[in-house]
């Protein structure tokens, strides 16, 4: 077939057909020397068949020798460099057709706009849309769409907003936007009231809206919007990919859903390294830190390598139940990997410290080159738990010479100068964050105050701090007043802090036992039986202590009164025996800390019981003499356990380190690095 001889009708066809650039200029030629070029749009044609191809070069060559251009031509251009991902040139062909006086029609304005979202060029997109206004294309819903789209992508959902309430006429792109753009924005509560007007209006959602409402439930911890959206898809029979079944996944890890979201990534057909972290990230986030690390192991059994966000999970669970030998392997496999990022270097940090390994914390965080806000504030929150607060303090104030330290900076602080009993440097240091920071003090900032002034006796003057708030105080700045009338025994104004506590209505079973303990602890047994009795009413149950201890790579946790370990008998023997020796070394049960109406023998009894004695005991039947031991509990260690764990210490000639859920207590030679002061 000669193409000399084929007319315009013919040689359009196969110009929208064409695959290669070389077919592209013949027929241009042709064209050219039959006198075909200049009828109607064969200009436009030929620049979107260049275009296609992405030879760019020859249409702009094409588009700069038309002396006359129209919006066709100029729209063929825009179009060309928009589908090659080109935003740049898209604009700068826009604003040469503005500059030549060609009127822009809703294609020019939606792919221009659609340039501006994917170069978040706000100011340009605010004049286009005046354009738009001033050619009067407001109301058309593809620009619409457009405009909203670079809003949402600037995070501008107030222009959102506005343009949308103006909007006559609103397709499924302009809800799913806006739906989209507010989750994004951080406004999951608007979204899913967008979703719903959405659906009054007789609108039906798609797979974008379905996947960015499982984001929001598991952003605003709502598993009854998630259960709805997963029964709606399922009753409309919409397609579930592996990336919307991995954010039900997430969705219900999340909301912590964890039977629900195994169901559903047990039966999923197809999984990917996101689907796996996303179930390991909800079991380490959970408190299920084993099940985290079991989850890692099998993910890598199954041919998945761990990204970036499994391994900082289960760091997470590591920093959890004290597995130093689970984080040292997942340290090693990192640096094989070279995978080593600040968030990934900041998780080993945490890691370290947790497992009682500060001096390799604090190693590792030597070696950042730069370190950002959150790896300051890590080591300082690092240190604070371990009972070092000055050592927190001098890193503070380096760190203040070289990034602002932010609300995260001085909560970590203040609880570091609370654990080390620094109560003029935490005054000080409040006083500054106020003063020369600009830092309201938050929720947060007032409970570590508090924490630091009542631990310390000063419970007049913690109480006086929480009558000057200026925002009504929640749960845990009342719960650190009574913790600290509870240590130093003072019943008047403990009273007050646990009223307070019990008409906040916690939800912590945990909470309703220390206001029990400490009416206990004066004598209010009428009262603490009172919330002893609200708490059943509630369907709650203590909290059990639990003791882990890692010994040859393995964990072993034990309850209190755990008779079920193979290894009872032999854990009892030793803890009877090592009690004659403390009892020669004038050893006397502190009987005050069991908080209830029982005999004196009955009390002694109960004390020998705790599971930290019967983990350290166990620790002390299955390692090497000398070894050192980390006991993790989820629970604060009871006066009477941090007695003879300090006796313990000396009869056995070891270092024995307790990490309860306030910080760590270091035991070595009959004395501990918090100086009794916890």
């Amino acid at each position: 077939m000669r193409l000399k001889n084929l007319s315009l009708q013919e040689l359009k066809p196969l110009l929208l057909g064409c695959k290669h650039s070389a077919l592209i200029s013949q027929i241009h030629a042709v064209m050219v020397s039959s006198g075909l070029f200049s009828h109607g749009n064969t200009s436009a044609q030929l620049i979107s068949s260049y275009g296609k191809v992405g030879d760019l070069k020859s249409a702009h060559k094409l588009f700069d020798k038309i002396p006359l251009r129209r919006v066709d031509s100029c729209n063929a251009m825009i179009i060309a460099y928009s589908k090659n991902e080109l935003p740049i040139e898209v604009v700068n062909i826009y604003n040469q057709m503005v500059l030549e006086g060609v009127k822009p029609d809703s294609s020019t304005f939606t792919v221009a706009l659609k340039a501006c979202s994917i170069l978040q060029d706000l100011e340009k997109g605010d004049e286009i849309w005046e354009k738009v206004v001033e050619c009067g294309y407001k109301n058309d819903v593809f620009v619409g769409s457009s405009v909203l789209n670079l809003y949402a992508k600037c995070g501008k959902m107030d222009k959102a907003a506005s343009v949308f309430e103006k909007m006559q006429r609103r397709d499924i792109v302009c809800w799913t936007t806006m739906i989209t753009g507010f989750i994004q924005s951080g406004k999951e509560i608007e979204a899913v009231d967008m979703y719903r007007r959405m659906q009054r209006e007789g609108m039906v959602g798609d797979g974008v809206v379905m996947l960015g409402l499982m984001q929001a439930s598991a952003n605003i911890a709502d598993t009854k919007l998630g259960s709805s959206v997963h029964g709606h898809m399922i009753r409309r029979s919409l397609p579930m990919d592996v990336n919307m079944l991995t954010s039900l996944v997430n969705m219900y890890a999340k909301n912590g859903e964890l039977e629900t979201a195994t169901h559903v990534f047990q039966k999923m057909p197809c999984k990917n390294t996101v689907t796996w972290s996303a179930l390991i990230s909800g079991y380490a986030q959970n408190g299920f830190a084993v099940n985290a690390l079991q989850l890692l192991i099998q993910m890598q059994l199954l041919g998945f390598s761990p990204d970036g966000a499994s391994l900082v999970s289960a760091l997470l669970a590591c920093s959890d139940v004290g597995s130093l030998r689970f984080g040292r392997s997942i340290h090693g496999y990192v640096a094989r990997k070279v995978i080593m990022d600040q968030v990934l270097i900041t998780a080993l940090i945490d890691m370290y410290a947790k497992c009682g390994l500060i001096y390799c914390a604090r190693a590792l965080y030597d070696r950042i080159s730069s370190k950002d806000l959150i790896c300051w504030n890590t080591i300082i929150a690092c240190y604070g738990i371990h009972g070092h607060g000055r050592e927190a303090l001098t890193l503070f104030q380096r760190m203040k010479d070289k990034i602002e330290p932010d609300h995260a900076t001085f909560a970590a602080l203040l609880s570091a100068l609370s654990h080390s009993g620094l109560v003029e440097e935490g005054r000080r240091w409040f006083d500054v964050m106020v003063n020369e920071y600009k830092i309201k003090p938050s929720e947060k900032h007032y409970a570590c105050s508090v924490d630091l002034l009542a631990r310390a006796g000063e419970v007049e003057e913690a109480k006086d701090l929480i009558i000057s708030m200026e925002t009504k105080p929640g749960l845990a700045v009342w719960v650190a007043l009574l913790s600290g009338c509870h240590k130093h025994k003072k019943f008047s104004i403990g009273e007050l802090a646990a009223n307070r506590v019990l008409e906040l209505i916690p939800e912590n079973a945990g909470t309703y036992i220390l206001v029990a303990n400490f009416f206990a602890a004066a004598k209010m047994w009428d009262k603490a039986a009172a919330v002893r009795k609200l708490m059943k009413k509630a369907g709650m149950t203590k909290v059990p202590g639990y003791s882990a201890v890692e010994v040859k790579g393995r964990l072993h946790a034990f309850l209190m009164d755990d008779t079920s370990h193979p290894q009872y008998e032999q854990i009892m023997g030793l803890l009877c025996n090592l009690e004659k020796e403390m009892k020669a070394m004038v050893y006397v049960p502190k009987t005050d800390f069991v908080l209830q109406n029982l005999e004196e023998d009955v009390k002694v009894k109960m004390l020998c019981n705790h599971s930290e004695r019967l983990a350290i005991a166990f620790g002390l039947l299955n390692t090497t003499p000398g070894t050192r031991l980390l006991i993790t509990k989820n629970l604060r260690v009871c006066g009477d356990c941090h007695e003879v764990t300090k006796f313990i210490s000396v009869i056995v000639k070891r270092e024995i380190i307790v990490r309860d859920v306030k910080r760590f207590h270091y035991f070595k030679d009959g004395t501990c690095s918090c100086g009794d002061y916890w």
